[in-house]
């Protein structure tokens, strides 16, 4: 993959040589980058490796993903407070995750932690099971599983 962004650079800054102007513009550069970027992602294949921008537009869906979460877990939250009478049942949940590099770990737990009603309290020494607080286990479980579920799959999909 540093082999593409290399790549990726040379073709803009022979953009910009071709585009002959009396002064460097970065603007020139950014074009001739993304000229570059699309002109790898069409020949990618041949360097035997994924497109190198891919990560990145997975790191962004991953954001796009958590935003989502924290405003619909926000929501659930709001609900829940607001009722005329709390009827919360609070409880711990274990999950098992599918997550083996200690990156991918921790990553799972402070997005899950940051989302509104629930708290990873521990991880279990193999960082295969996660201990989860939940603000109402009766009413979030499935939710709080559905969450689990995208935040893995989008980790994955960043750092695999």
């Amino acid at each position: 993959m540093p082999a593409q962004f290399l790549l990726n650079v040379f073709i803009a800054i022979l953009w910009m040589l071709l585009i002959d102007e009396d002064e460097i513009r970065v603007s020139t550069f950014l074009t001739g980058f993304v000229i570059g970027a699309f002109i790898i992602f069409f020949m990618h294949r041949f360097f035997g490796q994924q497109f190198y921008l891919r990560r990145f537009i997975m790191a962004v869906k991953l954001v796009l993903i958590f935003i989502s979460e924290i405003f619909q877990s926000s929501i659930l939250v709001l609900k829940q407070i607001l009722s005329p009478k709390l009827n919360l049942t609070p409880g711990i949940i274990t999950y098992k995750t599918e997550l083996k590099s200690d990156g991918e770990v921790t990553t799972l737990a402070l997005l899950l932690t940051l989302t509104p009603g629930s708290v990873v309290m521990e991880v279990s020494p193999e960082g295969d099971v996660f201990y989860i607080h939940a603000i109402d286990v009766e009413d979030s479980k499935e939710f709080l599983f559905n969450s689990l579920k995208r935040f893995e799959k989008a980790i994955m999909e960043v750092t695999r």
